[in-house]
């Protein structure tokens, strides 16, 4: 498929709801609303092609005990009988 060719999508059954939310966000923005969620597929598309996975093995068993931590933790679980 030639890069600029376009492709045409048929969406069916969607709430009442999501229909208000969509034509209101196209009228803030002052777009179709068509172009709505052409841009929106668009944004969150590209967008995923682009993430990016970093390990988290580096902090690995590098917790260090804090006890003031730990006391102000416990002091949060405490129920108070009063409420």
């Amino acid at each position: 498929m030639p890069p600029n060719s376009r492709v045409q999508y048929t969406v069916r059954g969607l709430p009442l709801e999501v229909d208000r939310q969509l034509r209101r966000q196209a009228r803030q923005r002052g777009i179709s609303l068509n172009q709505l969620p052409v841009e929106e597929l668009t944004r969150v598309a590209s967008r995923s092609e682009t993430r990016v996975f970093r390990s988290l093995a580096r902090l690995a068993g590098r917790w260090v005990d804090d006890p003031e931590f730990d006391r102000i933790l416990q002091e949060q679980r405490q129920i108070d009988g009063n409420l």
